[in-house]
Order: structure tokens, then sequence, then C-alpha cells
């Protein structure tokens, strides 16, 4: 993304901020003495991260760093007729999207990705100024047509999180196809895992883990080449049987929304909110300062 700023600004203070089965809730509050590093001038690339030599840290340092703001979206459209009230909270209009991200941009938002998450969670490693890490769940078309042309734009990367299940499917709402999930994984973004067909795992049992986890993990691995590490309980809702099952496949991470980290895995629970779709550029600033 470019920034504007003149050299003198450099030293500005930030703010940080992340998602709940609802637009709005407060986030768990943490004491602490780590500030977001940032970065004078022009943004650069992230160097590449092994997070195979990163040692986890134990849980009181993650949850006493402070969080990164962390949006999660659904659909990109305009809304329609049919669209119920509760459903509108989850579909952005296109115009209010693009108006968001510009805002974002305009107020010197830098976008991170997991493994750089990661590692700031874990050792404290420098972030960029104002970090901030975009994901959207469920594989919609327009996610891929709309949004992620709109962050190309500024220089902004995000994580998709698949569920594979819609995969190339078509009608009343249209999803991406193997290769645009592919193409979006080539252009540097992350794929992450949303199990097969969006099961609340706190559900799970038996042959659940390897149709939900296991067989949607292989499917997107062949998709883009690359190792599935992270990954978004279906509603947010988790509990404390999936982490294990988690842990054991590999994920180095999964995301909630807005509900308070669990004390014991917080890189298991790391927290998001929802855009809604009723926010404007100005009530998503607010909520991002007040949510992190």
């Amino acid at each position: 993304m470019k920034q504007h700023l003149l050299p003198v600004l450099a030293a500005a203070v930030i703010f940080t901020a992340a998602c709940q089965s609802k637009s709005q809730t407060s986030a768990d509050t943490t004491s602490t003495k780590d500030t977001l590093a940032q970065v004078a001038g022009q943004e650069t690339p992230a160097a590449p991260i092994d997070v195979n030599t990163i040692k986890v840290a134990d849980a009181k340092t993650i949850l006493a760093r402070k969080q990164v703001p962390i949006l999660c979206y659904h659909q990109i459209r305009n809304w329609k007729a049919t669209d119920g009230k509760v459903g509108k909270d989850y579909i952005v209009e296109e115009q209010n999207f693009k108006d968001q991200i510009k805002m974002l941009a305009d107020s010197g938002y830098h976008s991170i990705l997991p493994d750089q998450l990661y590692a700031y969670l874990n050792t404290g490693a420098a972030l960029p100024s104002k970090p901030i890490m975009f994901t959207f769940d469920d594989t919609d078309m327009d996610q891929f047509t709309v949004a992620a042309p709109t962050l190309k734009k500024y220089g902004f990367k995000a994580v998709y999180f698949i569920m594979t299940v819609s995969i190339g499917r078509k009608g009343r709402i249209e999803y991406m196809t193997k290769e645009q999930i592919k193409q979006l994984s080539d252009e540097g973004n992350v794929i992450g895992s949303h199990t097969y067909d969006h099961k609340n795992v706190k559900k799970y049992q038996g042959k659940d883990w390897e149709e939900q986890l296991d067989k949607p993990t292989k499917k997107l691995e062949e998709i883009t080449g690359k190792k599935m590490t992270e990954f978004a309980y279906p509603f947010g809702l988790w509990n404390k049987e999936a982490i294990p099952e988690l842990k054991k496949r590999g994920f180095k991470a999964a995301y909630i929304l807005s509900t308070k980290r669990d004390e014991n895995d917080p890189l298991f629970t790391i927290r998001r909110i929802i855009a809604s779709g009723y926010w404007s550029p100005k009530t998503l600033s607010n909520s991002i300062k007040n949510s992190f």
C-alpha cells in the first residue's frame, strides 16, 4: 500500500483492532507493555517467515500482546429485496466495501498475513504500522470478483477461508472455482480451511473429523500446492475438544469470532469481528478501535 505521510509523521501513534457472530461486541481486555512496531515511510514487503522455526510462547505472553484487528467478511454484493435483517449483517454492499477499504488505506493501515501474526504473537516480531488482517469466509464468488481486486488496488492481501463443498457451485449464490482459489494463493493471499460444509465443530464426533478436516485439508493443499495451517470455525463456535484435533493435523492457528479467547490456547481462538453490512466506513473505523 502506498504511504503518503511525511517523514515527520513517522512516529504517529497507532490503533489496533478484530469479529463475532453478531457485528458489535467488546474485546476481552488485557494489560500489556507491548506496542506494535511502526515502519516509517513506504511499507516494505515482509520477509518470508518460517513458522516451523518459531517456538510457541506461553499463553500468558500471547494474551498480553496487543491484539491485531482482524476483519471477517462474507458476501460482497448489493442487498436484494429478499435479504432479511439478519442476512444484511453479513452482506456488505459493493460501494460500501470499496469505501471501507479506501478509508482503511487512507488511514494508514497495512495488511498482514497469518505468518506475520504468528511471529508477532509468539516472539514479539515487529509488524508494520497500523496492522490489520482481512479475512473472508465461505468461498463466495464476489470475494474473487469484487473484494480481491479492491484489496489489490491498495496493496492489501487477505486470508480466504474455503468451505470445500461449495467450490465451483452455481445457483442462487455463485462460488469460487478451484482455478480462482489457486490464483488467489499464487498472488500472495493465504487460503485457509473452513470445513467441508460448515458443520458446527461443537457437534463433531467419530468420522466428522475426517470429513470436515482431513478431506477438505487434502483438497485445498492439492489446489494450492501449499500446506494448510489456518482454520476458521464455522459460526465462530469452538470447544476445547477441537483444539488438539487441529494441532495434530498441523494447523498453527484457528480463528473464532468476537467471543473471549481461550486462556490456555489463544493461538487457536484468535478473535475477529464481522464487518457488518450496516456499517459505514466511519462506523467500521470506530468498531475497530473499540474492539481491539
